[in-house]
């Protein structure tokens, strides 16, 4: 009894090949086609008993194949960006390029673009509201990576929840004051009136639960600088609970975002090469693709806001 595909071809083929009978006669005890018969026999003539292995009738084309130019331009994209799937295929979409997000997942797939695997992170459970630009916007401090001309520094970042539009701005001292002086160039330059702040626990915003200020009842004895500022601005200053990071997630991932697309990229030199290279990128991240808007940019997500609903002037 044959074992293998090879071994039951052969086993018809053979005695033909040496002459010992005819097709005629093995087709009367033969439970295959001729037709494959005789093909198996000129395949056994052509190649002998390796030209009766089994071969894949998968076709060697694909007429709906995507086309070499456009996956290469989607591997070279993904290499420059760094981008998800899709992103890529918002932006090629843009650029006049039709080709499916799992299709670009797909090419990455392929190329070994993607992740070998994925760290399960703790995921908390919120009551996600559609707020409006301006209604909250989370500030954090990021510290600049290494020493620049031989001194630290750091980037306060302000990033609108509704829209993603954010503002960065770098200073030589992480304090109070720089944080209230942040807060008034955001002001200055959003397109909306600001009403609610989001910030962490750090001494630069609160005095909460710091120091002497902290108390049994929770009553705070002399009132922290930018809470005095909110207040006089009518703004709400919301603060996450403690040791809850995630609370203020948009901000912390943009500040990944700084890591990976500019800081492990770029070494600078100076103060003023520093403050070039943010706001640049700072320009190019609020005319990104994001997910969470659909594919919309941040500056198109603030100008579709205000085609349809006009902000508020204040008297």
């Amino acid at each position: 009894m044959a074992e293998t595909i090879k071994e039951e071809r052969l086993r018809w083929v053979l005695p033909i090949a040496e002459g010992r009978t005819s097709i005629s006669e093995v087709m009367k005890v033969c439970p295959h086609g001729k037709r494959s018969v005789e093909r198996w026999l000129s395949a056994y003539k052509r190649g002998g008993e390796q030209g009766l292995e089994p071969k894949s009738t998968r076709p060697k084309t694909n007429p709906k194949e995507t086309p070499i130019g456009i996956k290469e331009g989607v591997v070279a994209l993904r290499k420059k960006t760094k981008l998800c799937a899709l992103k890529l295929h918002w932006r090629l979409e843009k650029q006049g390029v039709r080709i499916h997000e799992r299709t670009v997942g797909k090419i990455l797939k392929a190329e070994g673009l993607v992740r070998k695997y994925r760290v399960k992170r703790v995921k908390y459970k919120y009551l996600k509201a559609a707020l409006k630009p301006g209604e909250l916007v989370e500030i954090d401090v990021k510290h600049v990576p290494g020493l620049v001309g031989g001194k630290p520094y750091f980037q306060y970042t302000a990033i609108d929840y509704a829209s993603r539009w954010r503002y960065l701005r770098i200073f030589e001292e992480e304090s109070t004051y720089h944080s209230v002086v942040f807060l008034k160039d955001v002001i200055a330059r959003f397109l909306y009136p600001i009403t609610g702040v989001k910030t962490d626990n750090h001494s630069t915003f609160t005095n909460r639960y710091l120091g002497t200020n902290r108390r049994g009842d929770m009553i705070v004895k002399t009132p922290h600088a930018l809470d005095e500022f909110c207040a006089v601005n009518g703004i709400a200053h919301y603060l996450i609970d403690p040791g809850k990071p995630a609370q203020n997630g948009r901000v912390e991932r943009s500040h990944r975002e700084d890591q990976e697309k500019l800081y492990e990229h770029h070494a600078f030199r100076s103060l003023n090469d520093l403050q070039k290279g943010v706001r640049r990128w700072n320009m190019e991240y609020n005319d990104l693709e994001h997910c969470g808007l659909n594919g919309k940019t941040p500056n198109e997500a603030l100008v579709d806001y205000k085609l349809i609903s006009p902000p508020n002037v204040c008297a």
